[in-house]
């Protein structure tokens, strides 16, 4: 069916929940690198909780593309008045914008908040659709007189579409677990892959740990009970408080995520002399075997414990139940000694102000060089034995 453009309809909603959710998730399901955070549960949660919403920042755009009464395309747009919880910074942009007397914020944003996992964000049923997407954020973004728009962690086929669009290219690096046909399917393997100075670090690491007492208890989907989940909250909002931070996410975000998406949480709780000491969450993608590490505390500190509770339970408990990836979160060098490898990500920017454009572009030309030549330098510098 080839469709015009005047065939689609472009819906903006500001809550989540006034989208189709089963169309949204189908769509999602149809896409290159889904991910179980572009669910729309998962925005629901986060607005119901008040963690994402006009109050805290992220006021919701969401675009729904519609030729009839069929859904053909949606992302998660939200207006942000702020760059927090976005993994990919800009500040130093707002700031040269206030330098000059112009605003900034609001700016337009499609991400998912507080969540730097690279996958599908322009979710569409096909390059049309997309392409329709990408015109109506930019409609959307001229309409309300925004100084930028911007798309996070996007997959190949959302950098396509806004590239040929004109937005700007930019390009980071995080550190993942990825299985081989060759992986081992346990950890005392896996450990036996790495050269001798890593291996023995890990063990030294291990070893502290279990020599204060700590032994570690998993939990997966429906076993994680009310109790994990006020103890891993309490956990959580003690990291935020050591950082003189704030919690982004509320006590019932997760009451509503545990509840709408119990299949996709994974927990690892520490125990020393039968009292509960630390957690780890992850979220799952079960069908797609991937695992993503997400947030940890411990009510006291213990040398390697987050590393223990972070890294090592996780992968161990990946490889024995033959899951293929593993993503440790944003930023990180040190996690490639552990055996996560650097993998690329990538962002698009749009920016109104043609000085502005101009002057960002040849930064992001200059910074992408600079990661280019950061990665093949990480390449040098692989933790596994050679072949």
């Amino acid at each position: 069916m080839n469709q015009g453009v005047a065939d689609y309809v472009i819906r903006v909603a500001t809550d989540p929940h006034d989208l189709p959710l089963q169309a949204w998730n189908d769509l999602l399901r149809a896409q290159e690198l889904p991910t179980p955070f572009m669910r729309l549960e998962y925005f629901q949660a986060l607005h119901a909780s008040g963690s994402a919403v006009a109050a805290t920042g992220w006021q919701p755009q969401f675009l729904s593309l519609w030729y009839g009464d069929e859904l053909v395309g949606a992302c998660p747009a939200y207006l942000k008045s702020h760059s927090y919880g976005e993994y990919v910074f800009d500040w130093a942009w707002a700031d040269a914008y206030a330098r000059h007397g112009l605003h900034y914020y609001p700016k337009l944003l499609v991400a998912v908040p507080f969540t730097p996992v690279p996958g599908a964000r322009l979710l569409a049923r096909d390059a049309a659709a997309r392409d329709a997407l990408v015109r109506g954020l930019q409609a959307l973004a001229a309409q309300l007189q925004l100084s930028s728009a911007h798309v996070l962690f996007c997959n190949d086929a959302d950098m396509a579409a806004l590239q040929g669009a004109g937005w700007l290219p930019r390009h980071n690096v995080q550190f993942h677990w990825q299985n081989t046909q060759q992986a081992p399917s346990e950890f005392k393997d896996y450990l036996a892959s790495l050269q001798r100075d890593k291996r023995k670090k890990i063990q030294q690491e291990q070893r502290r740990v279990r020599e204060a007492g700590v032994r570690f208890e998993v939990r997966e989907g429906a076993q994680i009970s009310e109790q994990d989940w006020d103890f891993f909250y309490r956990c959580y909002a003690l990291t935020y408080r050591a950082h003189r931070s704030t919690p982004y996410l509320t006590r019932s975000f997760f009451a509503e995520a545990s509840r709408q998406m119990a299949q996709h949480w994974l927990m690892f709780i520490a125990y020393r002399d039968g009292e509960r000491l630390a957690a780890s969450l992850l979220a799952l993608d079960p069908e797609r075997r991937a695992a993503y590490g997400r947030y940890w505390g411990a009510l006291e500190s213990i040398p390697c414990l987050h590393f223990d509770a972070c890294y090592y339970q996780p992968l161990a408990w990946c490889m024995a139940q033959g899951y293929q990836r593993f993503e440790g979160g944003a930023q990180g060098e040190h996690k490639m000694a552990r055996g996560l490898m650097p993998v690329g990500t990538q962002s698009a920017h749009r920016l109104a102000h043609p000085q502005f454009r101009d002057a960002v572009a040849e930064f992001l030309a200059r910074e992408g060089a600079a990661m280019h030549d950061y990665v093949n330098e990480l390449e040098l510098h692989q933790p596994f034995k050679k072949a």
